[in-house]
């Protein structure tokens, strides 16, 4: 039998972009053929994508994670790298996505409708690609960027016309059958139903002159579980209220056959609405839907092809009368009222539809950069004295971009630092040569006179000259001085003892 799953927690993994090549072009009679190191290629996407022929989330409950492909590494000879491969995971029409804190990021409505859930890593660029003036044959590459990665939560709300509400065992899933070519699980005992059951209904002019039009065509949807508490986890109902937020007309299904005591129709009505009520600031978030307490309502007074149950109705429609809504009666085992009550869903469903008209696919707003937006920021570290923190995507994009073992590439860092105006903002800070700087997941020491631009002397490939050229001890050295002091301190000592003995 198969599951129905509506809500599950996805893990999805970008693909990293390739590194790019540090290479210089070899010819028999061109020594000097310049750097040729071609691009890396960018990592694949993961796209989530409205299919129309997948309706549950099942195949996420098992493979709860996905990864796009890895750019390939740029070669010689400007051979750029291979992009990597784009992942399309297909997902039920209706799906709402939202982040770890429950904000909603998309809703997939369409079939086609496409959401990148991971954005893959830019592949770093060859040497070919970073000659300048400066460095006419970059002895260094930059390195790809690892791809995005996301934990999301996919939530799906059935895209339904009609729900059908009402207490365990009211024939919410009989009038889902009779009234469709659905074949729901039916029973005579509570919660037989543990997901909804979609069909759809097609309520065609007859020879009563019921209506002169084409056929009228709707989705129905029952929701089970719905019991008093059902807003506060009681039941099923907290998983499955999130199923009409999308109806456009709400059913409500009185069980006139209940052998109940201590329930009527008019307090399961009272019931239900409290619990939609309750159910309401859930909706707030969700996308131009309206308010649940607008939509349209009918009562379906169900089974009176039993003789109590049609007493039963003949004395409490008066009372339900004073809610304003139509009144049905109906039989899913006579189909005593069907047919009026298929074309009385279909007036409402197409009038909620006349007046709420199905948005048009907006175009993308775009929104510029003020011109005095700063890109980064710079923040004294909480963590250590003196330190300061860069933040910013550019600074931590170059970051993970920087060979740090290549000197070169460390000295082209902080020539792009140094233009996007990092050094001038430590300055302003009161940072002081040695400062420990960090930026992303590297910590260094800042040197505040390394010259930038046209200044850098020309030196072997992978190397930069600025890098060696400081008045500061470093660790190193401080470590070799305090050593030679103490073996020069333990060699007087000994000269001393030997001056003693001779006297």
């Amino acid at each position: 039998m198969s599951r129905f799953v509506d809500r599950v927690t996805i893990h999805v993994t970008a693909g990293n972009g390739g590194h790019g090549c540090s290479s210089v072009h070899r010819e028999k009679f061109k020594p000097l053929g310049g750097p040729d190191g071609g691009n890396g290629g960018r990592g694949g996407d993961v796209r989530l994508v409205v299919d129309s022929q997948v309706h549950t989330l099942l195949d996420f409950h098992f493979r709860p994670h996905a990864r796009g492909g890895n750019g390939k590494p740029g070669q010689g000879d400007n051979r750029n790298g291979a992009q990597g491969e784009d992942l399309e995971l297909a997902v039920p029409d209706g799906t709402v996505i939202l982040d770890k804190q429950g904000r909603i990021l998309a809703d997939m409505v369409g079939a086609g409708t496409t959401f990148v859930a991971a954005q893959g890593g830019r592949g770093g660029l060859g040497n070919a690609a970073l000659a300048s003036k400066a460095r006419k044959a970059p002895g260094f590459a930059l390195l790809g960027e690892p791809g995005q990665e996301r934990e999301l939560v996919l939530e799906l709300k059935s895209v339904a016309d009609v729900g059908l509400v009402g207490f365990p065992s009211a024939g919410k899933s009989s009038l889902v059958s009779v009234l469709s070519a659905a074949k729901p699980k039916i029973a005579d005992y509570p919660f037989t139903t543990l997901a909804p059951n979609l069909g759809v209904v097609q309520a065609a002019p007859g020879r009563g002159g019921e209506r002169s039009s084409a056929i009228d065509t709707f989705t129905i949807a029952d929701v089970p579980g719905l019991i008093p508490g059902a807003s506060d986890g009681r039941g099923l109902g907290l998983d499955f209220l999130r199923h009409l937020e999308r109806c456009a007309v709400l059913a409500h299904v009185v069980d006139c056959a209940t052998l109940e005591s201590d329930r009527d129709p008019v307090s399961d009505i009272e019931a239900l609405e409290a619990e939609l009520a309750a159910y309401q600031p859930a909706l707030d978030a969700d996308h131009g839907l309206g308010d649940l307490a607008e939509r349209p309502r009918i009562i379906i007074l169900n089974k009176i092809d039993i003789p109590e149950a049609a007493e039963l109705a003949d004395i409490v429609e008066p009372d339900l009368e004073r809610f304003g809504w139509p009144i049905y009666r109906v039989s899913a085992v006579s189909h005593e009222g069907l047919r009026e009550l298929a074309f009385a869903l279909a007036k409402l469903v197409r009038e909620y539809r006349e007046a709420n008209p199905k948005e048009e696919a907006r175009r993308p707003i775009i929104r510029p950069r003020a011109v005095d937006e700063a890109d980064f920021t710079v923040e004294p570290d909480p963590q250590i004295d003196g330190g300061f923190v860069v933040r910013g995507s550019r600074p931590e994009r170059w970051i993970r971009q920087t060979q740090f073992d290549n000197d070169e590439a460390v000295g082209y860092l902080a020539d792009r630092l140094n233009r996007l105006g990092v050094e001038e903002e430590l300055v302003r800070l009161g940072a002081e040569a040695g400062a420990p700087v960090t930026i992303g997941d590297v910590t260094f020491d800042w040197e505040p006179t390394t010259p930038t631009g046209d200044d850098v002397p020309v030196t072997g490939r992978g190397t930069d000259i600025r890098l060696d050229r400081t008045d500061r001890i470093g660790a190193a050295e401080r470590k070799a001085a305090r050593k030679l002091r103490r073996e020069h301190h333990e060699e007087w000592d000994h000269l001393d003892v030997v001056e003693e003995d001779d006297e």
